[in-house]
C-alpha cells in the first residue's frame, strides 16, 4: 500500500512514517517545515519527503493519505484529498488499526515527560531481551529512531492529549486502548484546543475508560488533578508514585541526592533497589519509578528495571550534552512548560552547583505564546544565574515583564546573534548554557558553537 503523510516531520507523523515503512508500505510525505533530526532519519529509511502542501503531492496516487493534526480544512492539498475522494485518516487511527490491534499497548500520558519515560519504559524491554514496537515523540539515545514496529506482544507509545486530527477533535490517546496506563502528571497546557484543566481532565477519564480491568494504572500521586481523574470512575488496578514518602502502599523513591542522579526505589514498603543514573531532576525519578512499574507489569523484574536504567541514555534534546567546548558545555533542551522549565534547572543546579547557568529560552508552543503561563514563567527560571529571552515577531504579549520580575539578571532580544553575541561577551569556562525550545531557534545551536570556538 502506498501511503502519503501529510504533516510528516513532526515528531508523531514522522513515527507513523517510520513504522509503516517498516511493515512494509511504500511511504511518501509532505510538510511545510522539513529539517533535521526528522528529516534526516525519514530520509535515511527511503521515504520521500515533499516540501509544502501542494496538491500536485498527491498526483502520485497514494491508496491513502494519513492527516496530521496540523492540518486544517482550507489548506489546498487538504481541499484535494476531499474533492479527489482519495481514502484518509488520521495519525491515532492508522495506528491503531494497522499496528497496535493484536499487541499489548504500554501508554505513557501526561503533561510532562512522555517522552522520556516513554523511552525508559521501551529500553527496560528491550533490555530484557523482549524487543517492543514503540512510537516515541523524540529520538532515544538508546535505540537511534523514534519509531519501531518491534515483535508481538509488547508496544510503548507514547500518549499525547493534543486533538487527533480536524475531522476527530478527541485527544489522540483514546485510540491506543493500552493494557498498561502511565499517567505521569497533569496541569493545563494546550490553550489552543482545551478551555480549562477540567476539559483535559474529561480526556484524561475518557482514556481511563480504555484500560481494562485486568490492566493497570500507574499514576502519580503528587498530581491532584489525576486523582480527581481517577474519582471519576475507574475500573482498573492503580498503583500510585510517591517521592520520599511514607507511604507503605505504592511506589516510593527515597535517598534521594540533590540532582536526583541516585535514589532507592521501594515498592509496597519493601526496598527493591538503589539507582544510579546519568539522568537528573526530581521529574526524571518519577519518570523512572514509572518505566519500571509499568514494565513490571509486562513481566520484567523490578531489579532488572533498575539495572536496565543505569545504561539508559536519554533522548535527544531532553537537557542533551550537544557540545563541551573550551570548558563550557551546552545543552539542547525541550522544555516548553514552567514546570518543566524549574524542574530541569533545579536539576541542573543540584549537580553544577555554584557554577554559573545561562539558560537562552524561545517561548515557541502555542501555550507559551498566548502568554497562558507568563505569570509562572519568571518563577521557574529563578535558578538561572543569566537569562536570555528571544521575543517572536508573532507572540501574543511582551516577555519584557518576565525580564523585570528576574531582576537584572535577564534580557530581552528580537535577534538571534544578538543574543549569541551577548552570551559570548560574558562566558567563562565552566559555565553551562541551556538551549530551551521545541523547535530550531534560528539555528542558534550551531551558532553558540562557534562562538565558543571563538573563546
Amino acid at each position: 500500500m502506498h501511503i502519503h503523510i501529510l504533516g510528516i516531520c513532526g515528531t508523531f507523523m514522522g513515527g507513523i512514517a517510520l513504522l509503516a515503512r517498516q511493515a512494509g508500505h511504500q511511504v511518501s510525505g509532505s510538510d511545510e517545515n522539513v529539517y533535521p533530526p526528522m528529516s534526516t532519519q525519514l530520509a535515511d529509511q527511503g521515504i520521500e519527503l515533499m516540501q509544502g502542501f501542494d496538491p500536485s503531492h498527491l498526483d502520485n496516487e497514494p491508496d491513502m493519505v494519513v492527516v496530521g493534526n496540523v492540518m486544517s480544512r482550507g489548506n489546498p492539498i487538504i481541499e484535494a484529498v476531499l474533492n479527489r475522494g482519495i481514502a484518509y485518516t488520521s495519525g491515532p487511527q492508522w495506528l491503531s488499526e494497522y499496528v497496535l490491534h493484536d499487541r499489548w499497548v504500554l501508554a505513557v500520558a501526561g503533561t510532562h515527560g512522555k517522552t522520556s519515560t516513554s523511552s525508559m519504559l521501551a529500553w527496560i524491554l528491550e533490555d530484557a531481551g523482549l524487543s517492543p514496537g514503540y512510537l516515541i515523540g523524540g529520538i532515544p539515545k538508546n535505540f537511534g529512531l523514534s519509531a519501531r514496529f518491534g515483535d508481538a506482544p509488547f508496544f510503548v507509545v507514547e500518549a499525547d492529549e493534543y486533538d487527533t486530527a480536524f475531522f476527530d477533535k478527541r485527544s489522540k490517546f483514546v485510540h491506543y486502548h493500552p493494557r498498561t496506563l502511565v499517567m505521569n502528571n497533569l496541569e493545563f497546557d494546550h490553550a489552543d484546543i482545551f478551555e480549562d484543566l477540567a476539559a483535559i481532565q474529561k480526556q484524561f477519564h475518557h482514556l481511563v475508560r480504555t484500560v481494562p480491568g485486568q490492566g493497570l494504572i500507574v499514576s502519580n500521586a503528587q498530581a491532584p488533578a489525576l486523582d480527581e481523574v481517577l474519582d471519576k470512575g475507574c475500573w482498573t488496578p492503580v498503583e500510585k508514585l510517591y517521592l520520599n514518602s511514607m507511604q507503605r502502599q505504592g511506589w516510593n523513591a527515597r535517598d534521594i541526592s540533590a540532582d536526583g542522579s541516585s535514589f532507592s526505589i521501594y515498592f509496597d514498603d519493601e526496598k527493591q533497589g538503589e539507582l544510579s543514573w546519568d539522568q537528573l531532576g526530581m521529574h526524571n525519578i518519577c519518570n523512572g519509578l514509572a518505566a519500571i512499574a509499568a514494565a513490571r507489569h509486562a513481566g520484567v523484574p523490578v531489579k532488572h528495571g533498575i539495572d536496565a536504567l543505569t545504561r539508559f541514555e536519554g533522548v535527544k534534546r531532553r537537557l542533551e550534552l550537544r557540545a563541551d567546548i573550551n570548558g563550557v558545555r551546552l545543552y539542547d533542551d525541550f522544555a516548553h512548560h514552567p514546570t518543566a522549565i524549574e524542574t530541569t534547572l533545579s536539576g541542573m543546579r543540584g549537580r553544577v552547583g555554584e557554577q554559573r547557568i545561562h539558560v537562552l529560552l524561545e517561548p515557541r508552543s502555542n501555550t507559551m505564546r498566548m502568554g497562558i503561563h507568563k505569570q509562572q514563567l519568571a518563577a521557574s527560571l529563578q535558578q538561572a544565574d543569566s537569562v536570555y529571552m528571544f521575543q517572536p515577531q508573532d507572540i501574543g504579549w511582551d516577555l519584557q515583564q518576565v525580564c523585570t520580575q528576574l531582576s537584572g539578571k535577564a534580557a530581552l532580544f528580537d535577534d538571534v546573534d544578538a543574543m549569541v553575541a551577548a552570551l559570548q561577551a560574558t562566558i567563562k569556562s565552566g559555565d553551562h548554557i541551556i538551549v530551551m525550545s521545541n523547535g530550531g531557534f534560528g539555528g542558534i545551536h550551531a551558532k553558540l558553537e562557534k562562538a565558543l570556538d571563538q573563546l
